[in-house]
């Protein structure tokens, strides 16, 4: 059985209370932008941000704010405004703060700008949407669900799409799960991941290379943009992209054509750009290693995924999914098993969390839930015993002991599926590209 065919038990489906929005006024009363004034009243579906940025919902010209200085999000209880790391912080009523609820009245200090915010008194509900999935996109928490009608609008679109979030959030589960959910699904969903190849090649795996191009071309080849025509081209980790190709990038999106490494013609493609980042562009556009006209480029529209931490309740329904998924017996998962997962940080995210599962079931219930290598007490103890005894640094033994699981979990779920790459990384929770590469370390 695969992840998209499982349904969780009614045990630990936790029904989801509407979402109150409240609407809010920030008028600017001293800075740059005294008079100006921003009606807010889409909490309910995303993070509002204020800053310098043209992405930002309150943009100020004040160059004393940075770029994505702080945000507002309503959360059913109230609107949080929330310090987003800013260069010179923000003050609420004189008082520092990271993250503090607003009662409406409260005047914020942003560089030298004073905001005053006007929280709505009244409140209308949101019915958040029933499901717990996305696709391949899991979860039924708040904030969660209040994405899956965003996700749903930006699939039926063709701008493209940048996808924020730490490692691990699922950035390129959500990019495949928004190919399938659009017109595009039956064309192909290629991915470009740049930071695995070496900038001297960057041009030639994009664009393609005719043959004598550079040495070793003996043939001719097309680029990943002709081998995504009529589907979606998913650049990952677009933040970590050569200063030295983003031009070229931005030529290739907005004319959607492409010319080969030695070649003079010009070929016309259609393509759909799908971009991620586990950095903030923001900041990488203010220290001017990031292209700001590329960066307005790929942010048309913008998705934030948040961390497994502020999903908490995302943890359990996780869990049974993945275990189902990975072909445990539903039965031995109990829930002091679900509070030990529950029990941890997951600073990795949903991948970690993923990977913590087939651990689980591989190694077997005396394992740790996270990835040490103390404990022998499994079907795997006689590789764990040795590792225990090498007398390795903790650090390479811990690597040795992942690895080995690594090994034995692909060639497992390959068996499975036959050896059918896809539907062992579908199974997986993860990406094709991210299966591929684990697989590789194994040759």
């Amino acid at each position: 059985m695969s992840d998209r065919d499982f349904q969780p038990t009614p045990i630990l489906r936790a029904a989801v209370p509407p979402v109150l929005a409240r609407g809010c006024i920030v008028s600017v009363v001293e800075g740059p932008d005294t008079g100006k004034q921003f009606k807010v009243d889409d909490f309910a579906t995303q993070r509002v941000l204020i800053g310098q940025s043209p992405v930002c919902t309150v943009c100020l010209t004040d160059r004393a704010v940075s770029r994505r200085h702080a945000a507002l999000e309503g959360d059913g209880t109230g609107v949080r405004l929330i310090d987003l790391e800013s260069s010179n912080g923000t003050f609420v009523n004189g008082m520092r703060i990271r993250d503090v609820y607003l009662r409406g009245g409260e005047t914020v200090r942003m560089g030298s700008s004073t905001l005053r915010f006007d929280v709505d008194a009244s409140t209308h509900v949101v019915q958040a949407p029933e499901e717990t999935r996305f696709h391949r996109v899991i979860g039924g928490s708040p904030e969660m669900r209040r994405l899956y009608p965003v996700f749903a609008q930006l699939a039926a679109s063709d701008v493209p799409i940048l996808i924020e979030g730490e490692t691990g959030t699922g950035k390129e589960v959500l990019a495949e799960s928004l190919h399938e959910a659009s017109g595009r699904k039956d064309g192909p969903f290629v991915v470009f991941d740049c930071t695995t190849v070496s900038p001297t090649l960057l041009d030639s795996e994009l664009f393609g290379h005719e043959r004598g191009a550079f040495t070793g071309a003996l043939t001719a080849r097309r680029g990943l943009f002709e081998e995504a025509h009529k589907g979606t081209l998913f650049i990952d980790e677009i933040g970590d992209l050569d200063v030295s190709l983003q031009a070229k990038l931005l030529r290739a999106i907005e004319r959607m054509e492409v010319r080969r490494v030695g070649g003079n013609k010009w070929t016309t493609v259609d393509v759909r750009i799908i971009a991620a980042t586990r950095r903030d562009l923001d900041r990488e556009v203010q220290a001017k290693r990031f292209r700001d006209d590329l960066f307005f480029r790929l942010a048309v529209a913008r998705v934030e995924l948040p961390p497994l931490r502020r999903r908490r309740g995302d943890i359990a329904l996780l869990v049974q999914t993945f275990w189902t998924a990975l072909g445990g017996d539903e039965s031995q998962l109990s829930p002091d098993l679900i509070q030990r997962f529950e029990e941890h940080d997951w600073p990795g995210n949903v991948r970690e969390l993923h990977n913590a599962v087939a651990r689980q079931l591989a190694l077997g219930h005396a394992a740790p839930i996270q990835p040490v290598a103390e404990s022998a007490d499994s079907p795997a103890g006689d590789f764990l015993d040795r590792m225990v005894v090498a007398g390795k640094p903790l650090p390479a033994a811990r690597q040795d002991v992942v690895a080995e699981f690594e090994r034995r979990y692909v060639t497992h779920m390959l068996e499975v599926h036959g050896g059918h790459v896809g539907r062992a990384a579908e199974a997986c929770g993860i990406g094709r590209r991210y299966f591929q590469m684990i697989r590789a370390k194994q040759h």
